[in-house]
């Protein structure tokens, strides 16, 4: 039981009507979930605002409500704390709630476009191989040290991060690393945290549907490197052209890695393969299991976050060389007849362009074909979806232009959307076939032996939205069953 008086402390409260002091039980911005002596924080999302369910929540027992502007009809007994921002006092009061449990091991945020999870998970799996205790927030799964936790967001609401981190080290976690989305910063998810380090991998086209502008986004990436403190790291990658940009305001010290430019972390890619690639990191050789330019750079954002956490850099590209990637990753299948398949979560035209290019460069001497399955997610990014069919169309020898998740949209009309980016000379090697797993079918009895399938767009995920239900669904084991039948 916590008491609202020390919570308040050091948040910058406008007005208190009522009891400055009571017992609080638990922390809730979520009315359905509020209980007797709760706190409720009314925050303004963007499909509702908590400020319509104040009174539901004293209902179900809140006796105090952090708000931005007072109700019309304030009720008796309740307590009613006003704040400017209700959603960044969320932040601080979670943390404050759960006893600062992010300065109690040395947590590191991952941030950018594509590479967070890659990075994230391999950073986990590197300092747990090292012989640490480590947490994991990630899009696949949260972990602490050997128990996974379920992940439903990128970045999960400030009480269940708060919680998690708080059970990290209650259960000996020396490091937590992060991925930190734009959604969640803009959000204040991460507000209150205290970071030890932040790690940019790169800025290209996503979530202009949340965002509206491009600007927009490289400002909320910027933000959390901005909130960093001076004890802290600030690591970005030089060779992406908004790297700087996220370090021009930071307080942190300024970190940079790059395979092209100078950098205080420098890469080169030796030889590369489907099952690998040889590098070169600071001097000294390495060979390691994944493959591709854009894991050459997660790789490295990965050997410098370690050194930059004093880890011994001998040990650290020992390690490296015996890690797997993410799930959903790049993930490489081979039939028993020789045809190749890659899985992977590419759902940015700039990811789909890494993944496609990185088959192409691998497929001499092997891949005869490359065919995409490719589809693009519905309630988000519309005007990514031309740019992700136009990339697929000019860089694999055949498409099959399918669904992803198309939630509460028409799989058609994003079909439709998509077929607006192929070029004229293209569009007979394109097919558009609704049903997904139809699609990876096709892909498969088109393929002969040596051709290469790249299915992309859902990577690790087990299942299908439509129309708000998730039907079990797994690319990897539906190619898997075509592989054995």
């Amino acid at each position: 039981m916590n008491r609202l008086k020390e919570l308040l402390k050091n948040i910058h409260v406008k007005d208190i009507i009522g009891m400055s002091d009571r017992s609080i039980h638990a922390l809730c911005f979520d009315s359905r979930k509020v209980g007797e002596e709760d706190l409720f924080v009314a925050v303004r999302g963007t499909m509702v605002d908590g400020h319509d369910y104040i009174d539901k929540a004293i209902a179900s027992g809140a006796t105090a409500i952090v708000c931005e502007q007072l109700p019309a009809n304030r009720k008796k007994g309740v307590t009613y704390i006003v704040v400017d921002d209700a959603s960044y006092t969320l932040g601080l009061l979670a943390s404050r709630f759960f006893d600062f449990p992010s300065s109690k091991l040395k947590l590191v945020g991952i941030t950018g476009t594509n590479g967070k999870t890659t990075v994230a998970t391999l950073l986990f799996k590197l300092f747990r191989a090292l012989g640490y205790r480590v947490g994991l927030l990630s899009t696949v799964q949260n972990q602490i040290d050997d128990e996974v936790v379920a992940a439903t967001h990128t970045t999960p609401d400030p009480i269940e991060l708060n919680g998690l981190l708080k059970e990290m080290v209650e259960k000996g976690c020396d490091f937590c690393f992060m991925e930190v989305s734009s959604h969640a910063i803009v959000q204040n998810r991460t507000a209150g945290l205290n970071f030890v380090g932040g790690a940019f991998t790169n800025l290209t086209h996503d979530h202009l549907d949340f965002h509206k502008t491009f600007d927009a986004y490289i400002k909320a990436k910027k933000a959390f490197f901005d909130s960093l403190p001076s004890s802290a790291f600030a690591l970005t990658n030089v060779d992406d052209r908004n790297g700087m940009v996220m370090l021009q305001n930071t307080k942190a010290h300024r970190k940079t890695y790059a395979l092209k430019n100078i950098a205080d972390f420098k890469g080169k890619i030796v030889e590369s393969h489907f099952d690998g690639m040889l590098l070169q990191i600071d001097g000294k050789e390495v060979w390691v299991k994944l493959t591709g330019l854009f894991n050459a750079y997660n790789i490295l954002a990965v050997y410098g976050v370690a050194i930059l956490l004093e880890q011994d850099s001998f040990k650290v590209l020992t390690a490296l060389s015996k890690l797997s990637g993410a799930e959903g990753r790049f993930d490489v299948l081979v039939s028993p007849e020789g045809v190749y398949a890659v899985v992977d979560y590419a759902h940015t035209p700039d990811a789909v362009k890494n993944v496609l290019e990185t088959i192409n460069t691998l497929r001499k001497g092997i891949g005869e074909h490359l065919i995409t399955v490719l589809g693009c997610g519905g309630d988000r990014d519309k005007s990514k979806r031309p740019e992700m069919a136009e990339v697929a169309a000019q860089l694999s020898d055949k498409v099959i232009i399918t669904s992803d998740n198309p939630r509460s949209e028409d799989p058609h009309q994003i079909i439709r959307d998509m077929e607006e980016g192929i070029p004229a000379d293209k569009k007979r090697n394109v097919f558009s076939i609704a049903d997904r797993n139809d699609a990876i079918k096709a892909a498969f009895h088109l393929a002969q032996r040596g051709d290469i399938i790249l299915v992309a767009g859902k990577g690790h995920e087990k299942y299908q939205e439509i129309k708000g239900v998730k039907h079990p669904f797994d690319d990897k084991e539906i190619l898997k069953g075509l592989f054995n039948q």
